[in-house]
């Protein structure tokens, strides 16, 4: 085909001799999963973590005690019946046209690019479980005692002040939806004290009396109302904790395996996609859950 004068090569047809260049897919739901990465993670061991705690009694401890009188005598008891953390598998099955992955293998492999997408799903599938699964979920492992509602809605340095007060051993972060980090950047500004920023990752967040507020979409919006978290993590602190089962068969990352299932008589290559995950809280100090967390109060200014 011409070009507009007639007589020069036009662009549409001098593109059917170019190559282009390509980027692999880009997927919209990708997020930075901080949560995955601020979480301590302990190795499980047959697919199953048991907490161990006490049972509160009364302690005869004695201080200073006089030389007349005799030493007392106590122990600490432990729970008969100590919760157990089974690991939960978030698994899918990739399937690929060996047709298509023989032929447009160039400049991307289809194979690898399929199962690098689903993995990048699984993992956001293991984020959201970890928050809001029914069984281990932070949003329901919190204890009745842990959680408090907002004064007005909109999330005030009170109500994360409040927060903290009940879990103020180490507290390591916050979680919120970045609409819930937005509405309580607004009630800073207007009461006259920004909140201060820290860097993580190599990315700015916002701090309140020095803990970052990490944001996190899968602290659901519903009806313009969401939650915030405050953890305490690790062992150690008796806070809360990932878990995962290391050394499984086709292993990629950590509790992560890709296996090959075989190749079927209509020519589809199947692959086995599997995640085992699971959280834990120690101690129910360790998780605070603000409640009723309105995002969408704004303020006039003059």
């Amino acid at each position: 085909m011409a070009g507009t004068s007639g007589h020069t090569l036009g662009e549409t047809a001098a593109r059917q001799l170019a190559n282009t260049t390509k980027t692999p897919p880009q997927m919209l739901a990708i997020t930075p999963r901080w949560l995955i990465s601020l979480l301590p993670w302990v190795a499980v061991e047959a697919g199953t973590y048991r907490v161990n705690r006490v049972v509160e009694t009364p302690a005869d401890i004695e201080c200073s005690p006089s030389d007349e009188v005799d030493l007392p005598e106590t122990f600490v008891d432990y729970d008969d019946h100590p919760r157990e953390y089974p690991l939960n598998a978030v698994t899918t099955i990739v399937d690929v046209q060996t047709r298509v992955s023989d032929l447009y293998r160039s400049p991307y492999d289809q194979i690898r690019e399929q199962l690098r997408l689903t993995i990048e799903r699984v993992k956001e599938r293991q984020e959201g479980e970890i928050v809001n699964n029914a069984e281990y979920g932070l949003l329901r492992s919190a204890a009745p005692s842990m959680r408090v509602k907002t004064r007005k809605g909109p999330p005030t340095p009170d109500d994360l002040d409040e927060l903290i007060a009940r879990v103020w051993k180490e507290p390591a972060f916050f979680l919120a939806h970045p609409r819930a980090i937005a509405a309580f950047g607004r009630e800073c500004t207007r009461r006259g004290v920004p909140p201060p920023t820290t860097n993580l990752f190599g990315s700015p967040f916002l701090t309140w009396r020095g803990i970052p507020l990490v944001p996190s979409d899968k602290l659901y919006v519903n009806d313009e109302k969401t939650n915030i978290l405050l953890l305490r993590v690790g062992e150690k602190k008796q806070g809360v904790v990932g878990l995962f089962e290391p050394g499984l068969p086709g292993e990629v990352s950590p509790s992560l395996s890709v296996r090959f299932m075989g190749i079927n008589r209509r020519a589809i290559a199947s692959y086995l996609v599997s995640l085992y995950c699971s959280t834990a809280v120690l101690v129910e100090d360790a998780l605070g859950v603000l409640e009723d967390v309105s995002v969408s109060n704004y303020h006039e200014y003059e």
